[in-house]
């Protein structure tokens, strides 16, 4: 039987070899998403509060923090071991209906800060527009609260760093809403590429598409949000520029630049934290170019006001290692073509919920790499899982799927890709100095509020 010349395995078979790694990684990445419950394993008698039940608040209880924080975790509570304490919203109406669907025992805030000072508090979900990820997950953290934070990480890059140093001097586990990071698939590909089954990772693609003919965003507003019902300047947060108070903004936040990058905000963290996890070793970008159009006008053909976002675009980042990642997203047609991590030696087809991974040989490797593949691998496009995760975490000490790091690094990417299509450049960057410049060597100060772009 030939010998495989992967320095990894010489000593081995290589099928033998391969049915060996290929049982052990495939247990690894099915269960790592859910440990360390799902593993039979007791939390750590070290960490406060391990065998308590976890008192949860949520910052932020619109569509999503309504119907994927506080209607999943109440139907999953018992499971977890959590309870649901409190609730913030700067619309009343929305905090009224968060009571009503937990149930008695809610105290209901407006403001977020006081809702941090609540002492029976362990945990936070911050699900507000993009522009308040940072203030109130900075807020929760130096409050002592572990934070679930909806994607991005933050709306600008400067801000993920403030969160990153609150996360680390809080010592509070931080996870972020991109609950594709829980999926087998991304791990498992990890796994295959750290232990050097596909030669050195050169490059990989991901997609996220959509396709809607009124406009993507183009929600129902509601006449009861007015001015008057409504905290606007704590909706504003952060945001300088005199904004007046209006139902489209309130409800399709993520059409426009002044709070949200649209697509690259809203679609493609859910590609690129699973892109970035898979390849073993996420890194800082070190270049990035991003290209978006606007060309199809689907807000005239619903009727509605117009958006300043891109309705697609493809963002394409290097990162110190040599590797490329090729993400795109759009909201005017829903075609996919797959996601890949390619190799020197082997390219990695994943499925697109993470459910399956195919090892496909390079032919002039035909001889040292097997065609595999690992199917039945825990799909997760769910939040109960992510949010599983963190409850986990925060009773063993482990590091979440969608960990500070990850965020960071890809918020990274996000901030540089807004940059590079909106200022028409190409966006380099030193992760040591955290300084932007162009290709000839211009300095480029980071967008955020307050600046006229």
């Amino acid at each position: 039987m030939q010998q495989t010349k992967n320095p990894l395995t010489r000593n081995l078979p290589r099928r033998d070899f391969l049915k060996r790694v290929s049982g052990a990684t495939a247990a690894v990445a099915a269960t790592a998403a859910l440990k360390p419950r799902l593993l039979g394993q007791a939390p750590s008698v070290n960490v406060v509060g391990a065998n308590n039940r976890i008192v949860v608040g949520y910052i932020g209880v619109g569509a999503q923090g309504l119907n994927a924080h506080v209607r999943i975790m109440k139907q999953n509570a018992q499971a977890n071991n959590i309870g649901q304490a409190a609730v913030c919203d700067v619309w009343g109406k929305r905090v009224d209906e968060a009571k009503a669907m937990i149930g008695e025992g809610v105290t209901g805030y407006s403001d977020y800060r006081k809702l941090v000072e609540q002492k029976d508090l362990d945990a936070v979900v911050v699900a507000t527009q993009d522009v308040n990820h940072a203030p109130a997950a900075i807020a929760a953290l130096q409050a002592g609260k572990h934070v679930y934070c909806e994607k991005p990480a933050t709306r600008y890059l400067p801000e993920a760093f403030a969160v990153q140093d609150a996360v680390k001097k809080s010592g509070k586990v931080f996870q972020l809403g991109s609950q594709g990071c829980s999926a087998a698939g991304w791990h498992k590909s990890a796994q295959l590429i750290r232990d050097g089954f596909i030669g050195t990772p050169v490059w990989g693609q991901g997609y996220y598409c959509r396709n809607n003919p009124k406009g993507e965003w183009n929600i129902a507003t509601d006449p009861t949000a007015t001015a008057q019902t409504v905290d606007w300047k704590a909706w504003l947060g952060p945001i300088q520029k005199p904004i007046e108070f209006s139902d489209e903004y309130f409800f399709r936040w993520r059409k426009y630049y002044a709070f949200c990058t649209g697509p690259l905000g809203d679609l493609i963290p859910h590609r690129l934290l699973p892109l970035m996890l898979a390849t073993g070793n996420p890194e800082f970008p070190s270049r990035v170019v991003c290209i978006g159009t606007r060309n199809v006008d689907t807000d005239k053909v619903g009727g509605a006001p117009e958006r300043d976002v891109p309705d697609q675009l493809t963002l394409l980042a290097e990162f110190p290692s040599g590797l490329t990642l090729n993400v795109t997203a759009s909201t005017v047609n829903a075609r996919s073509p797959g996601f890949a991590i390619y190799g020197h030696m082997a390219t990695l087809e994943i499925g697109t919920s993470g459910e399956a991974v195919r090892v496909i040989p390079e032919k002039p490797f035909a001889d040292e790499v097997d065609p595999e593949e690992f199917t039945g691998l825990t799909p997760i496009e769910d939040f109960a899982p992510h949010h599983q995760n963190w409850f986990d975490c925060i009773r063993s000490g482990q590091q979440p799927n969608a960990n500070i790091e990850l965020a960071v690094k890809a918020q990274a990417v996000i901030a540089l890709a807004e940059m590079s299509e909106r200022l028409k450049i190409a966006c380099l960057f030193d992760e040591k100095t955290r300084k932007i410049t162009t290709q000839d060597g211009r300095d480029v100060t980071a967008l955020n509020f307050g600046m006229d772009v």
